[in-house]
């Protein structure tokens, strides 16, 4: 499909995302939430695929795990993929599970060789079990560890080159990221592989409550920051237009409100598309 905007799927639009008619529009849904069989929430899950493009987003595959992915779990991606064919398929650079215990949230490792190889083999496992390519999301950090190699875009880089994935660029999560661990965001973005980037991630952020805009926090519940539009239009500028998703988990508002913010991504990405006259 062409680079156009999308939303993330929220149960409560469902007869509002049936009935719009807005051009270009795709969704993305969290893998977790409908890797069932039946019942309400699948049900729903087709009939908005029968409308509309899909995106499946995994946030439990622990691809920077100890361990190879979950076996069971990725049969169970492996048949969502299989059922609803989305156009694009994305999981996180973080690990999430260790053993037997399942931790909520995507927490971050030294990017070292022996990760590189590690998260390498565990991309080939989940790659050669769903049958194609899948996007790699780069992460929110919060803090410095120890151990770091070499530099997140490097790492992604490699990657990328190694085993055929492609790269989910989310540019909140640079903003973050770029605020909280001191670095240049324009730099990072600069410096990320552009040909293997399939798609990006707009998201709002929060403050810490205690340390304020020291420590923003990417909470995906408000609007995107005018400082994340101007880093994604300079990008978009960059690289021509990609499937660009506008996320929102928390304090979600009317479905208006996300198609108002997905119709400025299209915008921008429009804008790349129309033909430069001598």
């Amino acid at each position: 499909m062409n680079a156009s905007a999308g939303i993330s799927f929220k149960p409560q639009h469902f007869d509002a995302a049936l009935s719009t008619a807005a051009d270009g529009l795709w969704f993305e849904v969290h893998a977790e939430n409908y890797m069932i069989e039946s019942g309400p929430r699948r049900a729903m899950l087709e009939q908005l695929r029968a409308a509309w493009p899909l995106s499946i987003h995994g946030v439990g595959l622990s691809l920077a795990g100890d361990a190879p992915p979950d076996a069971e779990h990725l049969t169970k991606l492996r048949d969502l993929v299989t059922a609803f064919e989305p156009f694009l398929v994305s999981e996180h650079l973080a690990w999430s599970r260790f053993g037997d215990t399942c931790f909520p949230d995507l927490l971050p490792f030294p990017r070292s060789a022996e990760a590189l190889d590690r998260i390498t083999a565990n991309i080939n496992i989940v790659q050669d079990a769903l049958g194609r390519a899948i996007l790699i999301e780069n992460p929110s950090l919060y803090m410095a560890l120890d151990g770091h190699e070499m530099e997140e875009t490097e790492f992604l880089n490699t990657l990328a080159y190694r085993t055929g994935c492609g790269l989910l660029v989310d540019v909140n999560n640079v903003h973050v990221s770029a605020n909280n661990m001191d670095f240049d965001p324009r730099a990072y973005l600069a410096t990320i592989d552009h040909a293997a980037i399939g798609e990006i991630h707009l998201a709002g952020h929060g403050v810490d409550p205690a340390l304020g805009d020291a420590l923003l926090i990417d909470s995906h519940d408000a609007p995107v920051a005018e400082a994340v539009w101007e880093l994604y239009r300079d990008l978009i500028a960059e690289i021509g237009p990609r499937p660009t998703l506008i996320e929102r988990d928390g304090n979600v508002p009317e479905f208006e409100a996300l198609i108002a913010e997905r119709d400025r991504a299209a915008a921008i990405l429009a804008h790349q598309r129309e033909p430069v006259h001598a």
